[in-house]
């Protein structure tokens, strides 16, 4: 099994929790380049983030700085040429389905069907609020929508689904993806979101759990569809540990793993060995041309060893 790596781009979102400090006077023309080094150096997909407005309360931490998912992912398309455009992930609760499914199946028209539509059920109440959207109900929402989207992202011209929250038939969209079947990934580590990735997902997107936690997350995957009596594959991801290629002559944290490219292959192929598809990979960096560079050296030293 080959194991896939993506990356979810740096500028579009500047949470502290992860930004660099570079990032901050970043923009348009930094996210070119890195998108086009990702699309060179074989990455599997570039990702971007979903917030439509941040509370004064979470701005510290976690800046107001989103941007759009499908303007952001259109923009990178018409740049690049084959690296698959993720969203990790796309609150599509926020929006009506059809809506959501006129934005992402234009995006997967013009880009040749590179979409990958990563959906998850949001943690940010006023957003929710503002939006008129129920918070206390964002998992139930989502469940239906998913379903929704499965309908309007589907070959029918005239989508058709009826549910609690959501009705819709004899309304026509096009252009239709160009994707016979866009694979839809569910983000979340709770009970219910790993629950809803096994059930009505095609991959799941765990957020942030440790390597140790992994495994019996997979398990659990595979039990509730088994027990479902699903058997079409599942691409399951991961979120590895920050990482520098060579040896870093600055402090890149505790947590991050660097050395040589054989030495961090082997620890990556431990994904693999749980039954992991695809990580999604973040470099510790200075400035674009060092991120750059080490997307580049991953590509050619450390994906090589992977298998």
């Amino acid at each position: 099994m080959t194991l896939a790596y993506g990356i979810q781009l740096p500028v579009q979102s500047q949470s502290t929790i992860y930004a660099e400090p570079w990032e901050a006077s970043a923009g348009p023309a930094d996210l070119v380049e890195i998108a086009r080094t990702a699309d060179r150096a074989g990455f599997d997909y570039v990702a971007c983030c979903d917030h439509v407005a941040i509370p004064r309360r979470l701005a510290p931490a976690m800046s107001t700085v989103w941007y759009d998912p499908v303007a952001t992912l259109a923009h990178l398309a018409a740049v690049t040429e084959r690296v698959r455009l993720l969203s990790h992930v796309a609150v599509v609760g926020l929006r009506h389905p059809l809506l959501t499914a006129k934005q992402y199946a234009t995006l997967d028209h013009l880009s040749g069907g590179r979409l990958l539509l990563g959906v998850g059920a949001g943690h940010v109440a006023e957003e929710f609020g503002v939006l008129g959207v129920d918070f206390e109900q964002r998992g139930a929402v989502l469940d239906e929508t998913i379903d929704a989207l499965r309908a309007a992202l589907g070959p029918e011209e005239f989508p058709e689904h009826h549910g609690k929250r959501f009705d819709f038939e004899g309304l026509g969209q096009r252009p239709r993806p160009a994707q016979a079947h866009v694979p839809l990934w569910v983000g979340g580590s709770s009970p219910a979101a790993v629950r809803r990735a096994a059930l009505k997902g095609d991959g799941w997107l765990p957020q942030g759990d440790p390597r140790d936690r992994l495994p019996a997350q997979i398990a659990r995957l595979r039990e509730l569809r088994e027990r479902a009596g699903i058997e079409a594959p599942l691409t399951v991801g991961a979120i590895t540990e920050p990482l520098y290629v060579g040896s870093p002559a600055w402090d890149v944290g505790r947590r991050t793993l660097s050395g040589t490219p054989d030495a961090l292959a082997e620890s990556l192929r431990a994904y693999r060995a749980m039954g992991v598809h695809q990580i999604q990979v973040r470099f510790r960096c200075r400035s674009r041309t060092e991120l750059m560079d080490q997307m580049t050296a991953f590509g050619a030293e450390v994906a090589p060893r992977l298998d």
